[in-house]
């Protein structure tokens, strides 16, 4: 049965879509100005030969963000751009990474391109050989490498439609081999569409031949970084390429088989040897230019299309000889490389056939392809749409050198404008980004498997550890978190292990905590919700409560648990202690959301100014977060005499909330350095007792300055089993503690 039927087939239909995807991206790291950089590869990320993620390719500028292995087009791209955030934030503040594939001027002296310093004196040796060979400015050009798996639910359907090839790794050789051959075929047409190489900067090509630019590509056309014309491999089968490649190897006309720069490799194995045995697991591309205008080179409508692009090269026929075949394409895209970006292609009548066929095969196959097929059409029929021309166009207002700068520059600004988040996965939760962040930065492989839940998977090796919420981990037993979020229980057990905490009462019923009123009625006091955290749903009266007050802040408490607690009002200033594996890491204090009058804004006015602060936002996503204007504000505004429509006199501070947590808009800062030492000790003997790891616990102190001495110096309200830590990371006032390192040192102690 051909291919074509195949996947016809309605057993196949629900597989099409399903593919693994890899990106590698090349960039060249530069200065402000737009000059290669003279420094080193980034100290902070550690060993670049073992990095999974940024390593550095032939020149010491030259990074190398690979993304690790995703199922989903989303997943790929959020991968990258998280990828490309920790390397542009872990260079130094005086360098971005060029935006072109196509590098900036090169030095006069061809010497002062300093090869990449890799611990591996045969990775430094094999570089040394290519400088001999092709010269180091060939060398200097950048690009993406596009990595592409069909689905294993896809290839085992298309296998159990057929009965010639008995052997599965066999099938998957046949399958990638006519795949092979047909984007060789084909790949013009990528050419056509992503080619973004018109031009050249001055160094690139020195008393050798060039093309007429500018050109569609120069990277991918034969002035770009390819083999000497001597070298040739058959693609009729993996024997004729396999043979092919070792008998190039044999001749000394290349060095050994990586040297082979084919625009599709066979992946599976080390070697292609290796091949046999495994089968081809994926192929890799290698001749799309960077995107210069996309921050990470690529956009989610290439990936989409090149993923068409790769089901029609399965669903169409061959139509000449293998060998012959190959050979056709390489001599159009080595034509279509070399036109002028404005003009039509020469090879329109085909791009014409091959749009029209891949519309066929997604009608026929039920693909949601066509909005994506005729805007890429439409680049086919206007030449000025596609990125050459665009690149070009633009260096004729400001030249490409300018443009490389602009353009590099706003990428930079981007990855700075909020360093708090971690692009790609900005909807997850702060402390979360942050511990993905410093992951990636360290070499830690990643896995982000929920993000709603924040929930994911690090490894190192063979180590791995599940972490949810950036510091929920395998530390902490099961009980732990259970304890500490049930807030009766831990006031039992700190009070049973000799601690302060304050004396209250627990109900279930909003009947029952009214009956209790006379208790408290005329005392300072605080209402609570039993098991939650963030600050939600305390009510805290210092001078005593109207009945009806009373029962507001009841029912605002039984919205949040349907267990509330009622208890004594500590007098002092309260400070979260963070503590994890038995040391005080930070110790913030938190003032509650407030604002300050000028005599003519009302309080509304004042909040809705203070929110402007870009700092702060929702949901933990921002450092700060917005102040509200809920029930619980307004009640306590109508504490101190006011509502929201009133005038505060200038300089007067009006406070929204009594308790002070960051979540419902409080300011935070750092005083760990001026905290006495003995609160510290208290802190960390009170989460001991609890039997946690890491624990945020908060504590009440009269005067932080005056040494513990017996139980009114303090008071434990509460211990948090998720203590948020962007608080402390990008405190409003004080030093930044990067907390999530001290987790990640905590699970993987091998890191040192």
């Amino acid at each position: 049965m051909e291919i074509k039927e195949m996947m016809r087939q309605e057993k196949v239909k629900p597989w099409l879509l399903q593919a693994r995807f890899g990106i590698e991206k090349e960039s060249q790291r530069v200065d402000l100005q737009g000059q290669l950089a003279k420094t080193d590869h980034p100290d902070k990320l550690g060993n670049r030969s073992f990095h999974p993620y940024i390593q550095t390719d032939f020149a010491e500028t030259q990074l190398e963000l690979i993304t690790p292995v995703s199922e989903s087009v989303d997943e790929v791209l959020a991968s990258l751009t998280a990828v490309h955030d920790v390397a542009q934030r872990s260079m130094p503040e005086s360098e971005m990474m060029w935006p072109l594939s196509m590098p900036p001027a090169l030095p006069e002296k061809e010497e002062d391109i300093v090869i990449a310093k890799l611990e591996r004196h045969e990775d430094v040796l094999y570089r040394r050989f290519l400088a001999r060979e092709y010269g180091k400015r060939k060398q200097m050009v950048s690009g993406i490498h596009f990595n592409f798996e069909y689905g294993l639910d896809l290839v085992n359907e298309l296998f159990h439609s057929q009965t010639e090839v008995t052997c599965i790794e066999a099938f998957k050789t046949e399958l990638y081999m006519k795949i092979a051959r047909n984007f060789l075929r084909y790949r013009w047409l990528l050419t056509y569409l992503f080619g973004a190489t018109p031009l050249s900067e001055a160094g690139y090509f020195v008393d050798e031949d060039r093309p007429n630019e500018p050109v569609r590509s120069i990277r991918t056309s034969p002035f770009g970084y390819v083999n000497k014309p001597n070298v040739k491999v058959s693609y009729a089968s993996l024997d004729r390429y396999s043979e092919d490649l070792a008998e190039n190897v044999a001749q000394g006309r290349l060095s050994e088989e990586k040297e082979f720069y084919a625009p599709i490799r066979m992946r599976g194995g080390k070697k292609v040897a290796d091949l046999f045995h495994t089968g081809i697991r994926y192929v890799e591309l290698r001749n799309i230019d960077l995107n210069p205008f996309e921050r990470i080179g690529i956009n989610e409508e290439a990936i989409k299309f090149i993923h068409l692009f790769m089901l029609y090269l399965l669903w169409t026929d061959e139509k000449a000889p293998a060998d012959e075949w190959v050979e056709q394409g390489n001599q159009i895209n080595d034509a279509v490389s070399l036109e002028h970006p404005y003009e039509q292609t020469a090879y329109l009548e085909e791009g014409r056939q091959l749009f029209a066929e891949m519309k066929q095969m997604a009608a026929e196959l039920d693909l949601p392809a066509a909005e994506l097929l005729g805007n890429y059409q439409e680049w086919l029929e206007q030449p000025e749409l596609t990125l050459a021309a665009r690149l070009l166009k633009a260096d004729e207002a400001e030249g490409q050198a300018a443009l490389g700068r602009h353009l590099g520059k706003e990428y930079y600004d981007e990855a700075y404008a909020r360093p708090y988040q971690l692009a790609g996965f900005a909807e997850m939760e702060l402390s979360t980004q942050s511990l993905l962040f410093d992951a990636i930065q360290l070499g830690l492989e990643f896995e982000v498997m929920d993000r709603s839940d924040q929930f994911v998977l690090l490894k190192h090796g063979d180590h791995k550890e599940y972490v949810k919420n950036a510091n929920m981990t395998s530390k902490d037993t099961y009980i732990s978190p259970l304890l500490m979020e049930n807030k009766t229980v831990t006031k039992m057990v700190l009070d049973q292990a000799g601690f302060r905490v304050p004396a209250g009462e627990t109900f279930t019923s909003i009947e029952k905590a009214q009956k209790a009123y006379p208790r408290y009625a005329k005392q300072s006091f605080v209402i609570k919700p039993k098991s939650t955290n963030y600050g939600l749903g305390i009510t805290i009266f210092k001078e005593g409560a109207s009945l009806e007050d009373y029962m507001a802040g009841l029912e605002i408490a039984f919205k949040e648990d349907d267990s509330v607690l009622i208890e004594e009002f500590m007098e002092g200033t309260e400070y979260r202690f963070f503590v994890i594996d038995h040391q005080v890491k930070a110790v913030l204090l938190r003032i509650p959301a407030n604002v300050v009058g000028d005599g003519k804004k009302t309080i509304k006015q004042l909040v809705d100014a203070k929110n402007q602060d870009p700092l702060r936002g929702t949901h933990h996503r921002s450092p700060l977060e917005l102040i509200q204007l809920g029930d619980l504000e307004k009640l306590m505004l109508k504490e101190q005499g006011f509502t929201i429509d009133s005038v505060p006199a200038p300089q007067q501070q009006v406070f929204l909330r009594e308790n002070s947590n960051i979540s419902t808009g409080g300011d935070s800062i750092d005083i760990t350095d001026e905290m006495h030492e003995s609160y510290k000790e208290i802190a960390i003997d009170a989460v001991e007792a609890l039997g946690a790891e890491i624990s945020g616990i908060d504590l009440i102190i009269p005067d932080k300055d005056k040494p513990f001495k017996d139980e009114k110096d303090y008071g434990i309200i509460e211990a948090n089993f998720n203590p948020a830590m962007h608080m402390h990371i990008y405190p409003y006032a004080g030093k930044s503690r990067r907390l999530t390192l001290d987790v990640l040192r905590l699970l993987f102690p091998e890191l040192g």
